[in-house]
């Protein structure tokens, strides 16, 4: 297994990161243990979860993710397990997270209790890595960051994270910390994948002048990528599935951006390249994730133990500059698939 540091930090993490979002709802905690077990014997270190999870988020289901992990815990090492999570963003943008009421925000009074609510659903003393999942913008960054400082010098968390930031957002607190001598963002995890290159833009230059870390979710656009749409009837029981049909808007915008007619003309592509390289889309997807320097890790997810394998089969793919000019050709033909 080969590893990379996230940040400037001591985090020696596994290229590839187990996401929770599915235990609790789409995984049973039978089924979650499966594969927290499965992930572990294959040499995966890093575990990433949230206090809102499982998804799509529902007051009577928030901090089950994180119960069932630390259920799983109590049997492995502690120090064996590099484990994020994070902090509800604030509830003055695109979502409400059903967490205290709906009035969340990125300020001490959140921060402390969010905190204090994962380290005992948890059973852990501390956590390795803890984000801000999505920016507030209404309380000054300062306040923020300073918060989360105080976490670090209590022991309480190992270092910071953010999470769905900006170019902006994430030079902004970068210089805050550095002005006000403080802990920094040491990882920015972003939606990034062969149908949303769009950190390439902007992101990836912070973060490598910076040596800040994406830890990129969705590599497999929540299975678009996986070619499973890419027929004449839609899956039944898949996210977007579920989501087109829901009557949730926010579930079905989330669904129209990553399910689109230009989404399923560029993964057409992507799954040509892959069947000409003889391996999985899904192990292509990851691969390419995993390809940039400025990733530290590339976060999946699963239901079952059986979807694991096809990612897992990614550590030991490195695509050549032909595919990735193959690529780089898809997705200048059909820009931003996700918007």
């Amino acid at each position: 297994m080969q590893y990379r540091y996230i940040g400037k930090t001591g985090l020696r993490v596994t290229p590839i990161c187990l996401g929770t979002m599915s235990f609790g709802s789409w995984s049973s905690e039978a089924e979650s243990f499966k594969i927290m077990d499965k992930a572990y014997e294959r040499g995966i270190n890093f575990f990433d979860t949230a206090e809102i999870y499982p998804v799509p988020p529902k007051a009577e289901d928030v901090g089950i993710s994180e119960s069932i992990i630390g259920k799983w815990l109590k049997s492995k090492p502690r120090d064996s397990i590099i484990l994020a999570s994070k902090v509800a963003g604030a509830a003055n943008g695109w979502f409400v997270p059903p967490v205290r009421h709906g009035y969340t925000a990125i300020d001490k009074f959140h921060i402390k209790r969010a905190i204090e609510g994962s380290l005992k659903r948890l059973g852990s003393d501390y956590i390795d890595l803890y984000q801000m999942h999505w920016p507030d913008t209404v309380v000054p960054i300062e306040e923020s960051l300073t918060a989360f400082d105080e976490l670090v010098k209590e022991g309480k968390v190992r270092y910071i994270g953010t999470s769905n930031d900006t170019a902006y957002g994430l030079t902004k607190a970068n210089e805050t910390s550095k002005r006000l001598g403080i802990a920094r963002f040491e990882s920015i995890q972003n939606n990034f994948s062969l149908n949303n290159p769009r950190f390439l833009d902007e992101l990836s230059n912070v973060c490598t002048k910076e040596k800040i870390s994406l830890l990129a979710y969705s590599p497999i656009a929540g299975g678009v990528l996986s070619g499973k749409y890419n027929s004449e009837f839609y899956p039944q029981n898949a996210r977007y599935s579920d989501y087109m049909s829901s009557k949730n808007t926010r579930l079905n915008s989330q669904a129209q951006r990553f399910l689109n007619e230009k989404s399923l003309k560029s993964t057409q592509r992507y799954l040509e390249i892959a069947k000409k390289l003889q391996i999985s889309p899904v192990t292509l997807a990851v691969a390419y994730s995993k390809q940039f320097s400025f990733v530290a890790s590339t976060i999946i997810g699963a239901r079952n133990i059986e979807q694991m394998y096809e990612s897992f089969a990614a550590l030991d793919v490195t695509l050549g500059e032909e595919t990735m000019a193959e690529i780089k050709a898809v997705q200048q033909e059909i820009m931003y698939p996700m918007g």
